[in-house]
């Protein structure tokens, strides 16, 4: 049984019949499409005149038959019986289960009075949310006011852009991208933008949104300085929150997503992947991870089923020891990142002035621990190799710089 039909859940269904396991297998998914890439939906899928949709499409599910799901689509996990070994559908539907995979991902964090916001602001995450952002960026709107300077809502302040379109970007960290980079390679991420004529406003929260004759669509988004920013188009993107709320009263250790042993073990028969999976991963001395980023869905789910499989079979599981990787495309920059950023950072090659350097991210025992690469994708893939085999600063900055 897999609850969420994302990447991470549909690998592991993929693995786990791949790897054998010929019994009934389901996997349930609260939206009624078949699972689809979702990195594109803030980039080329708002800027490019053309959409083809079914190339969104996971490749396994080209052919949904193929591989003998029983797919349960616009369905929502309800409730897990741990002891039973049933989970429960919205509609009371009870399926049991001899394994089950958590992956019902996150969503979007909301600002305090969004659920009263008016027409016009909108949220991305999904395909039905992306179509309906494409549509207000294609109506024209005088000002896009993009609420949350995370990847997202950078990635959607850039593709607005290129539209033509007039854009302010708002946060209330001090720099963008504020729980993944350092201060100083956020501020750059803030330079590009104001480079490209965005107007970026950091360090200000959105406090609400103004209507148009009192009942219309939105106008302005208010800010808690006292400032207010024109807007026709709101998109917040403050964030995302682990779907963890159907698992209240199951029994599973709920601290920021559903926490997992280094294994991928919730609890006996139980393992989790994806976003809304959280485990000490042994490459970072036990440092306990969430990761909300592509590599990591196909890589844990993987790992997820086969532990799965282990478990059912009475064998032990391997720990999940990834090194973190995340990307971003802004404009004509590729940001990636392997690994974790630390307070010891020293640039080895280019400069942030210029828009292509490579920044490497080190501990107290001279351990390469990070690299942060813009616009520079062969070193990028070199340093996430490093990281995993432990290399040292000194040879990273060899090999790098």
């Amino acid at each position: 049984m897999v609850a969420g039909a994302s990447l991470a859940g549909t690998q592991a269904a993929q693995v786990i019949r791949r790897d054998g396991y010929d019994g009934r297998l389901v996997l349930v998914g609260d939206e009624r499409h078949y699972p689809y890439d979702r990195p594109p939906l803030s980039k080329s899928y708002l800027t490019d005149e053309v959409v083809d949709e079914d190339r969104l499409r996971l490749r396994a599910t080209a052919d949904p038959e193929a591989l003998g799901i029983e797919w349960r689509l616009g369905r929502s996990a309800a409730s897990v019986d741990l002891g039973r070994s049933i989970l429960v559908l919205d509609d009371g539907e009870e399926l049991s289960w001899d394994g089950l995979v958590i992956a019902t991902g996150a969503g979007p964090r909301r600002l305090p009075n969004q659920a009263d916001a008016p027409a016009g602001v909108l949220e991305l995450r999904t395909l039905d949310d992306a179509r309906r952002l494409r549509a207000g960026l294609e109506a024209g709107p005088e000002r896009v006011a993009v609420c949350g300077a995370g990847f997202i809502g950078a990635e959607v302040a850039a593709s607005a852009r290129e539209r033509g379109l007039e854009v302010t970007l708002i946060d209330a960290a001090p720099a963008p991208l504020d729980r993944v980079l350092d201060t100083a390679a956020g501020m750059a991420v803030a330079d590009l933008h104001r480079s490209h004529g965005v107007d970026v406003r950091l360090g200000v929260g959105v406090t609400g949104f103004e209507r148009r004759g009192g009942d219309g669509p939105v106008r302005a988004v208010t800010l808690g300085d006292g400032s207010t920013v024109a807007a026709d188009l709101v998109v917040v993107g403050i964030g995302v929150a682990p779907n963890t709320g159907w698992l209240d009263g199951s029994g599973l250790t709920i601290d920021d997503g559903v926490v997992a042993d280094e294994t991928t073990l919730a609890a006996p028969g139980v393992v989790v992947a994806g976003d809304v999976a959280r485990w000490p991963n042994p490459r970072f001395e036990g440092r306990t991870m969430r990761v909300e980023q592509w590599d990591n869905a196909v890589e844990m789910g993987t790992h997820a089923g086969r532990r799965l499989l282990a478990e059912l079979a009475g064998e032990a599981g391997l720990p999940f020891q990834p090194v973190p990787w995340f990307w971003s495309d802004q404009y004509d920059r590729k940001i990636q990142l392997a690994g974790v950023v630390t307070e010891r950072h020293e640039m080895v090659q280019g400069s942030m002035a210029e828009g292509r350097f490579v920044q490497i991210y080190g501990d107290d025992e001279g351990r390469l621990r990070g690299a942060l690469c813009w616009n520079r994708p062969r070193q990028a893939i070199q340093a996430r190799l490093l990281v995993a085999e432990g290399e040292s600063i000194d040879a990273a900055r060899e090999r790098l710089g």
